[in-house]
């Protein structure tokens, strides 16, 4: 890890046409600063917990023009760093009518770029779409948008374990699982300090939302396993600590000027004036505390409108309401802002969800059927059944919260269908998703209106064991379909308003989805990185496969 003044960073976060936010974490309290074009931005650094930070707002940009720029800590550069074999960091503002290229994914686990970490963890498809960018910024996205697992509080690597033994016996609870604020900032370094990786989030403004692991696998799957959590020594640790660095590490970045305006964190922030450095510890803590027991008084989801784009990114974890009379995955508040947003009048809407919306529909018939069972449409030992089946394999998608899947899909309908007060009907409507460990392309079976597909990309580094790869081929295409379609039809799951089928997939490598939208439509291409000639810290970047979402009815395979 580095020893320089500049822990992390500089992370380019939100940008629009003419400003632009730098996020960096550094080793003590300093003044920061960007430096670009003869113009300089400052900031003053926060602390959480010992640790220190700060959002530079980089403003009274031109749109549509690109700058390198620097950063200094009390007036010394540390960035870009001597000697580096990287480009410039540059800060490229949106350009009005450009056609927007967005790369997205899930589920990267950090573990080392060397030969035993490519051999249990795969080639981080991430790190080898850096490298291509360095050399040919002809593919640089405008947006990198992660979607969710961008560290593991769960299952954590050797190394971070060398770091939990080196402050606490890792045989007491929660044992190899994190435990507190500190742990997940040495998390987010082992995850975000590789040297190339590093690079390419300085250039690129990227967007971010949790998922389970990011807390802890199956993270408010239901009531049952909330109760359980809660029941334990540790869980109230850990879900403030969680929370509380993801605001300051993913969320407070995917803010715009406005919005960090309006937050009540960031104006404490913004605010203050005092001699030393801003210390937030308790007031972040309780806040991270109130959004876990009071969901709705803190808002994680986002919306954003890329000129004739726009992307809704939704709260799948947080905002779930796990009362078993009004079970949703997200509640009825998050609903409504869901429904306030999904509109038309764009080219292509998308819908950014950590968890797949549409699932195969095998393992969506199984997860609405032990939802039921699970809710005791069989008696309660069924119930019981359906809970520990549920907890088991993960079974608490969209499709195991039927409230909301059915209230989405209805949505989704109108403003494909260009009914009711949405405005007029998109050309696609598309969902982004991760999560499963497999990417696939699926659409719904329609004759005309709006094209609904799901995308998903998963995992940007942490392949599924072979043996499992074949069981989620099976819960997924295989007998599932028709048994779990009896499944649900035997409990009276009620009929989702739609069919769908996978076009494309699924495909089990490591990878890096890119979406551009262009005068055919939506091209979506999946990227995975491959190793020549054992060059294990260059791989090169692969394409998996490309996909036309076009305006017809039937997408095209390009490649």
């Amino acid at each position: 890890m580095t020893t320089s003044a500049l822990l992390l960073g500089p992370m380019l976060r939100y940008v629009d046409e003419t400003s632009a936010s730098v996020w960096v974490e550094t080793r003590s309290a300093c003044r920061v600063s960007v430096h670009a074009d003869g113009r300089s931005w400052r900031a003053r650094t926060f602390g959480v917990h010992g640790h220190h930070y700060a959002l530079v707002a980089v403003d009274g940009l031109e749109p549509g023009t690109e700058r390198s720029y620097e950063v200094r800590l009390d007036d010394e550069q540390v960035w870009p760093e001597s000697g580096s074999e990287y480009p410039p960091s540059v800060i490229a503002t949106r350009t009005p009518g450009k056609p927007l290229r967005m790369a997205f994914g899930s589920c990267r686990t950090s573990v080392p770029h060397d030969r035993a970490g490519n051999r249990t963890h795969g080639v981080d498809s991430l790190r080898a779409f850096a490298l291509a960018v360095a050399e040919d910024r002809g593919i640089r996205p405008d947006l990198l948008l992660f979607l969710g697992d961008q560290v593991y509080a769960d299952s954590t690597s050797k190394e971070m374990q060398e770091f939990i033994r080196s402050r606490r016996d890792i045989r007491e609870e929660p044992g190899k699982e994190l435990k507190d604020y500190e742990e997940y900032a040495h998390l987010y370094q082992l995850a975000w300090s590789d040297a190339a990786n590093r690079w390419l989030l300085s250039c690129l403004p990227t967007a971010m939302i949790f998922d389970d692991h990011d807390i802890r696998d199956d993270w408010n799957a239901s009531l049952d396993w909330k109760k359980k959590m809660q029941a334990t020594s540790w869980w109230h640790g850990r879900i403030v600590a969680g929370l509380a660095a993801y605001w300051v590490y993913q969320h407070l970045g995917n803010l715009s000027p406005q919005e960090r305006a309006d937050d009540e964190l960031w104006q404490r922030i913004g605010g203050y004036d005092g001699p030393d450095e801003l210390d937030l510890t308790e007031v972040i803590d309780a806040f991270a505390d109130r959004c876990d027991s009071h969901p709705n008084t803190y808002r994680w989801s986002y919306c954003r409108d890329l000129d004739d784009v726009r992307l809704i990114v939704v709260d799948s974890r947080v905002s779930r309401d796990l009362t078993p009379s009004h079970r949703g995955l997200v509640n009825a508040q998050e609903l409504a802002w869901f429904d306030e947003h999904l509109r038309g009048g764009f080219r292509h809407v998308l819908v950014a969800t950590s968890l797949p919306f549409l699932l195969p529909m095998g393992l969506h018939n199984v997860e609405a059927w032990d939802e039921a069972i699970a809710q005791g449409a069989w008696g309660r030992p069924a119930a019981w059944v359906g809970e520990r089946l549920r907890q088991a394999v993960d079974l608490e998608h969209w499709a195991a919260f039927q409230n909301s899947f059915q209230a989405v899909a209805r949505f989704v309908t109108e403003l494909a269908d260009g009914d009711g007060d949405r405005g007029p009907a998109p050309q696609s409507i598309t969902f982004l998703s991760g999560d499963v460990h497999y990417s696939y392309l699926a659409e719904v079976d329609r004759d005309d209106g709006s094209r609904i597909v799901q995308a998903v990309c998963s995992p940007v580094r942490n392949p599924l064991p072979r043996f499992l790869r074949w069981f989620a081929v099976v819960m997924s295409y295989g007998v599932a379909t028709p048994i779990g379609a009896a499944a649900a039809r035997s409990v009276k799951v009620p009929d989702p308003p739609f069919d769908w089928h996978t076009i494309e997939g699924p495909w089990f490598d490591n990878n890096l989805a890119v979406l551009q939208d262009g005068p055919d439509g939506l091209a979506m291409t999946w990227h995975t990185g491959v190793i020549d000639h054992g060059d294990e810290l260059h791989p090169r970047l692969e394409q998996v496969a490309s996909v036309v979402v076009s305006a017809r009815r039937e997408a095209e395979q390009s490649a």
